[in-house]
C-alpha cells in the first residue's frame, strides 16, 4: 500500500471495529467518542469516522452490504470488512509501532482492540520490545557522551525509553501469566 493510501490511526481504528462485526457509522462514533470504549483510549471525531468510511471502501477494505431507513434522519449504511480488509486490519494489528512515541496513541490502541478480539498480544509486545531494545541502547550510548541541554534531552528520551520497556516487560509477563498454556496468537 502506497504512502498516500495506508490508513491514519482513525481510519484503521473504523477498519478494525468494522471487522469485529458489520456495523454502521453511528455505532462507531459511539465506539470512537471521547466517553466511547475506545475513544477513552484513542478518540476519532465524528466527520473523520464519516470520512473514513468512503475511503475504507474506495481501498477496498470495507463495503456497504445495507442501508436502513429512518425517520431520525438520512439512510444508515452498513458496512462489513472485505478479506482484503480483515487482512490488512490483522497485519496492523500485529505490526509494532514505529516510535516509541506511538506507544501512547497507536499501540495501547492495538492493545485494546485485540483485547477486545480475544487475540494473544504476546508477539506484538515481543516484536515491539524487539523494536525498542536497539533504541534504548542506542541512547544509553549518546548518554554517555554527551553534554549541558543536549545531555539533558537524551537524559529524559532514555528515561521515557526505560518506562516504556518496563512497561512492556511487565505487560508481557502478565499475558504470559495470564495465557498459560494457550499458544502464540491464539484467542482466549
Amino acid at each position: 500500500m502506497a504512502d498516500e493510501e495506508r490508513p491514519s490511526l482513525g481510519e484503521w481504528l473504523v477498519l478494525c471495529l468494522v471487522r469485529e462485526d458489520p456495523t454502521y457509522g453511528r455505532v462507531l462514533v459511539g465506539q470512537l467518542a471521547r466517553d466511547g470504549p475506545l475513544g477513552q483510549v484513542w478518540s476519532v471525531p465524528k466527520a473523520v469516522v464519516y470520512r473514513a468510511l468512503p475511503r475504507l471502501e474506495a481501498l477496498g477494505l470495507i463495503r456497504t452490504v445495507g442501508e436502513q431507513r429512518t425517520s431520525l434522519g438520512p439512510v444508515r449504511s452498513l458496512f462489513e470488512v472485505t478479506p482484503a480488509g480483515c487482512e490488512a486490519a490483522l497485519a496492523w494489528l500485529g505490526t509494532p509501532v514505529e516510535h516509541a512515541r506511538d506507544i501512547r496513541s497507536e499501540l495501547m490502541v492495538k492493545l485494546a482492540l485485540l483485547d477486545r478480539s480475544g487475540i494473544d498480544p504476546r508477539d506484538l509486545l515481543q516484536a515491539q520490545l524487539d523494536r525498542l531494545l536497539p533504541v534504548a541502547a542506542a541512547l544509553a550510548d549518546r548518554l554517555a557522551v554527551t553534554s549541558g541541554f543536549e545531555h539533558t534531552l537524551v537524559l529524559w528520551r532514555h528515561e521515557a525509553m526505560t518506562a516504556t520497556l518496563r512497561f512492556l516487560t511487565a505487560l508481557s509477563e502478565q499475558s504470559e501469566i495470564r495465557a498459560g498454556s494457550l499458544p502464540r496468537g491464539g484467542s482466549a
